[in-house]
């Protein structure tokens, strides 16, 4: 597929965005931030505190692209079975039998993930990362397209565990969902948006609409002299001495698709610069550690927000 071919079905996903601005009001950075990750075949980490609309936005896409949603509530006792299923002895047919666990479906709510144990946390990498689960040593595949939207409350709160670098990883970017601006606050108290515009959202694409979009994406054009700018900036965060983590590879390549489904969004078939400038943060900021001496525990993702902006402001952008 072409870059003029790819931007040729962009329109489709211009409508998608406009229809789900109309259920999530006030919040179209996140929006956008959530269809560039299923765009580029990622998930997305929501930070905030309860009520800012962090499930609205997960049930209101998966109507969008008319595919199923299944919303787990993760708590301090669930199992890594409550997630991806587990294996019945089935008297009839003298054979176990695989009953499958909400992991199952197309879109995934992991509704405060970081309130369960590590152990379940990590049940959920194989299907991120392989779009597949194993269990009892059987392989099953993932509909498509799959996404997981994790939502986690601020490290800070009681009961939460910090969620393990290896999961972090995994996620194509983080943004944190915080509190309504005035007016979009009014709507929704006077239900102009919210949950009951989502009760009328009616789909806009179909699942075939994604996966071709998904396919468009990997051909929007991007330069030699771009890849260089993102290796530059991930470079600079393995080297700062405020960060005792630096970018991996999984993460420059999350930058790289990230870029060419913002660039996609927004009606071209290439990248700019400010593609991967504003993309970075969201992209790297859940990558990076901050070394002990420079921030508390609670404080150190927003303190790696400002490490990284100061990164990305220090490298050259490419003309």
């Amino acid at each position: 597929m072409s870059p003029e071919a790819a931007i040729a079905i962009s329109h489709k996903a211009i409508e998608l965005e406009k229809a789900l601005r109309r259920v999530i009001r006030g919040k179209d950075d996140v929006v956008r931030l959530a269809l560039v990750s299923i765009f580029a075949r990622g998930h997305l980490l929501i930070e905030g505190v309860p009520g800012v609309g962090k499930t609205t936005l997960g049930q209101a896409l998966a109507r969008a692209i008319d595919c199923t949603f299944q919303r787990v509530q993760f708590t301090s006792d669930m199992l890594p079975s409550d997630v991806l299923g587990i294996s019945v002895y089935s008297a009839l047919e003298q054979e176990f039998e695989f009953k499958r666990g909400p992991v199952f479906t197309n879109v995934l709510l992991a509704d405060e993930i970081n309130r369960t144990t590590p152990k379940t946390q990590s049940a959920l990498l194989e299907a991120m990362n392989e779009g597949q689960v194993t269990v009892d040593a059987h392989s099953y595949e993932l509909p498509q397209p799959f996404l997981v939207i994790a939502t986690q409350n601020p490290v800070e709160h009681h009961g939460t565990y910090p969620l393990p670098e290896s999961q972090l990883d995994r996620f194509l970017m983080r943004v944190r969902m915080g509190y309504p601006e005035a007016a979009a606050e009014r709507e929704i108290l006077r239900s102009e948006a919210g949950t009951d515009r989502l009760h009328d959202m009616r789909p806009v694409l179909a699942g075939a609409d994604v996966l071709e979009m998904q396919e468009a994406v990997k051909h929007v054009r991007v330069d030699e002299s771009l890849v260089s700018y993102a290796l530059e900036i991930v470079k600079r965060t393995r080297e700062s001495e405020y960060l005792s983590l630096g970018v991996s590879p999984r993460g420059a390549q999350a930058l790289y698709r990230a870029a060419q489904a913002m660039a996609f969004l927004d009606g071209r078939g290439f990248c700019t610069p400010q593609d991967f400038k504003s993309l970075a943060v969201p992209a790297f900021a859940h990558r990076v550690g901050m070394n002990g001496g420079y921030a508390s525990t609670a404080k150190k993702s927003e303190q790696a927000d400002l490490v990284l902006k100061e990164i990305v402001e220090s490298v050259s952008v490419p003309v």
